[in-house]
């Protein structure tokens, strides 16, 4: 199963984007585990995610969706600013 890390700005706060549920709703349907948050130290409006992947077209496909939009936008994401990197063995 590939580990993902996602790293992106926000702009609602890291207090909001820790408390948000929508990051569980939209990767639990997609049978991501091991969900981790981080926050910059340095500069709070900075983020990473780090999970385990089961499928990775699903969870591209779920990406492109309307419901990955939706929940970035809640979240505060700033969508350019996304970088999703994915463990190399």
């Amino acid at each position: 199963m590939p580990t993902l890390i996602g790293h992106h700005k926000i702009t609602k706060g890291a207090e909001h984007w820790l408390k948000s549920p929508k990051r569980g709703e939209l990767f639990g349907a997609l049978g991501v585990t091991n969900i981790r948050t981080f926050v910059d130290p340095q500069d709070p409006t900075r983020v990473a995610v780090l999970m385990d992947v089961p499928d990775m077209d699903a969870f591209a496909a779920a990406m492109q969706s309307d419901a990955a939009a939706e929940a970035m936008e809640y979240d505060g994401v700033d969508a350019s600013s996304l970088v999703i990197m994915v463990e190399s063995s």
